[in-house]
């Protein structure tokens, strides 16, 4: 490991280059701070996010400008109930050579840096499923071959919460896939002024490139060698273990949580931590870090029981009085 001496310079060096990308993005995505720092915290840790938030909040619009100001290749999928995997994953075909029939794979969107999966919900389980291989291992499997995706490969993907007819909700073992879960929500009424204005006149905003695929490469590295407190583990520790529906620390969860986060969403915490702070410039993360994010690592993957969603018992009390007590 790096030692704390050479470390330094080099992560405050890429803080300043953050901080100018994160800048550069909310230029164009108006009052929407925390989302888009947020996203940045998922592609930092090296993960993918899930968007959800009502039509015309800009999510499609928040990708595309992650992209070109992260420098990254970028592919759209608008996800149907009549899309197949191959159009996703890609597939062979049969081509006329002079040395004769050959077979020749034509990748799929899947092969880029970083994939906006449009509306994930509304395709099918099988659909759905083409991406987990992808996500999970950096690889598809194809015509009995796997093949690698490209480094650095990240799906962020959109969901509409309020039209359920005609989707297939994501499966627990998917959702665990990503990182954090990003609830969108409307903007402030100074932020929509802005942004009517902003938006509606002869000249916009427009992103430009700020940092390149190997510069995110090499953030996702100073986020893996920054160093953790042991207060900060343990509340990790705590918060996720509290979650679950045996936790002997919360007795009360046991008749709500159908059930609770497993070891990734320790680990998405750990990463997320270290690259809030590196977002931030700071050199080190705090609880206070483990509190942000408790709620975009943990939501997806709980789950109340009838009981307690008969009672009104929301999922997001139970999260923040976790998140309250260390």
């Amino acid at each position: 490991m790096m030692n704390s001496e050479a470390l330094e310079p080099r992560m405050m060096a890429m803080a300043q280059r953050l901080a100018t990308a994160r800048s550069a993005v909310a230029d164009v995505i108006i009052g929407q701070g925390a989302v888009i720092d947020l996203a940045l915290v998922a592609i930092l840790s090296g993960g993918h996010a899930l968007l959800t938030g009502v039509p015309g909040l800009g999510k499609t619009r928040l990708v595309e400008t992650l992209g070109i100001v992260l420098g990254l290749r970028m592919r759209r999928v608008q996800f149907t109930p009549d899309l197949m995997p191959a159009d996703i994953l890609g597939s062979e075909v049969l081509d006329e050579t002079p040395q004769g029939r050959k077979f020749r794979f034509i990748p799929g969107p899947v092969f880029t840096e970083l994939l906006m999966a449009d509306e994930i919900n509304r395709a099918s389980p099988r659909t759905q499923s083409a991406l987990l291989q992808a996500m999970a291992e950096g690889a598809v499997a194809v015509a009995g071959e796997n093949r690698p995706v490209p480094v650095p490969f990240h799906v962020l993907a959109t969901q509409n919460p309020i039209e359920q007819e005609g989707t297939y909700p994501l499966p627990e073992a998917q959702l665990d896939r990503f990182l954090l879960d990003i609830r969108i929500d409307y903007p402030a009424a100074a932020d929509e002024r802005a942004m009517l204005l902003a938006t509606t006149g002869v000249k916009q905003a427009r992103p430009a490139a700020v940092l390149a695929a190997a510069d995110v490469i090499a953030a996702q590295a100073l986020v893996r060698v920054m160093p953790v407190g042991t207060k900060v583990v343990d509340g990790i520790m705590a918060l996720v273990r509290g979650a679950r529906p045996e936790s002997p620390a919360w007795p009360e969860l046991r008749g709500q949580l159908a059930w609770g986060p497993g070891p990734r969403a320790a680990q998405a915490l750990m990463l997320g931590v270290r690259a809030r702070a590196l977002l931030d410039g700071r050199l080190a993360p705090s609880l206070d870090d483990v509190a942000a994010l408790a709620g975009p690592a943990l939501r997806h993957r709980m789950a109340l029981n009838f009981s307690a969603q008969s009672e009104g018992i929301k999922l997001e009390d139970i999260i923040g009085r976790l998140a309250a007590a260390f």
